[in-house]
């Protein structure tokens, strides 16, 4: 089974966005503005906890939520984001050409997939010869729409993270007049993955998630990081390097820090998070990266001054509340959650081929 992720208009002015895992509702609730905004009516989160389905659902009524068309947002758990080289076959055959080409790379049986393709960057660079192949399993999109029933729901479009906040970061950079430029977006969620991705042109070319340390965004951030962003000359080139997630790196840039288990661990993120801005620069040198906008919650601040110190890069908060008004109030943790999804309400044309 394949599927597009297509966007379509819907004829309400509302837009309702979900997302579900973990026996977890996230939504956001909006209308579109006369000024172009995107008014946030209602958001949160929902913990179904002992209750049944049905029971779960009616309280999920309650809130003025049934019978709307609601476009669904994946969590990067929920699906697999690859990259292939773009296969030598006509368009209407390219999604198969894919799912034979990432046969051994799947965590599911080749069969037991739901894909769909897109290509990476804007056919103007580099990057046209390659395709990203987002995959995910039957079972998670079967649950999608199951939910869309039960919720009394349509549920006309499925997407994902990283292309809910390319959206974010293109509109930002619109704004501020910088599409033209590479751009880049770090989203941080506790207890998930945290999401990269680069844009340039309104197009994707990069993403990476990195695993975020437990208690990362309660923890202090020490200043014992720097030792790696010093070591900007000793890192592995490109075209050999595999992401380590040992926590030893530190022998392999000669220095040894005293430093706790818990520091080494986010001294390895950040380290992460440097390969990654140097990844980019020696693949893409001739878009030299403009800037990283960081999302962390009520520390979104902290984190890019902190965070600006350390990569060799402008950082800035990833600030989207002027696009949103009515995306406040509430606790920070159901701001942090509900963020992503923010992303699927600025898409409404038809995706580009």
């Amino acid at each position: 089974m394949d599927f597009k992720f297509p966007w379509l208009r819907r004829s309400s002015k509302e837009r309702l966005v979900v997302s579900w895992t973990g026996q977890t509702l996230a939504f956001v609730l909006a209308r579109r503005t006369v000024e172009g905004l995107h008014e946030v009516l209602k958001f949160g989160v929902m913990h179904r906890g002992p209750e049944t389905l049905a029971e779960f659902s009616h309280r999920v009524h309650g809130l003025g939520l049934k019978g709307l068309d609601a476009h669904v947002m994946l969590w990067p758990e929920q699906y697999q984001v690859l990259q292939i080289d773009t296969p030598a076959t006509p368009s209407n055959e390219m999604r198969q050409a894919a799912r034979y080409q990432i046969r051994e790379m799947l965590d599911a049986q080749g069969d037991d997939i739901t894909l769909d393709v897109m290509r990476v960057g804007d056919a103007q660079q580099q990057g046209a010869g390659f395709l990203f192949v987002v995959a995910a399993s039957n079972a998670v999109v079967r649950e999608a729409f199951e939910l869309g029933d039960t919720m009394a729901w349509t549920v006309p479009v499925i997407d994902i993270q990283e292309t809910a906040q390319r959206n974010l970061q293109n509109a930002l950079a619109a704004r501020e007049g910088y599409s033209n430029k590479a751009h880049a977006a770090l989203v941080l969620h506790e207890g998930r993955f945290a999401v990269l991705t680069i844009c340039a042109n309104d197009e994707l070319f990069y993403t990476r998630r990195f695993e975020l340390p437990a208690g990362f965004l309660t923890a202090p951030w020490v200043d014992d990081a720097k030792l790696y962003a010093d070591q900007a000359d000793a890192f592995t080139p490109v075209d050999e390097y595999v992401p380590d997630y040992s926590y030893a790196r530190s022998a392999a840039v000669n220095v040894v820090p005293t430093v706790t288990a818990d520091n080494a661990k986010i001294q390895h993120f950040v380290l992460e998070v440097h390969r990654s801005m140097d990844v980019w620069t020696r693949s893409w040198s001739s878009m030299p990266l403009f800037n990283l906008r960081v999302y962390a919650g009520e520390r979104s601040e902290e984190l890019a001054k902190w965070l600006g110190a350390h990569v060799g890069q402008t950082v800035l908060p990833l600030d989207v509340a002027a696009m949103f008004p009515g995306f406040d109030g509430g606790s920070f943790s159901d701001q942090s959650y509900c963020l992503p999804l923010l992303g699927i309400l600025l898409r409404t044309e038809v995706r580009k081929p």
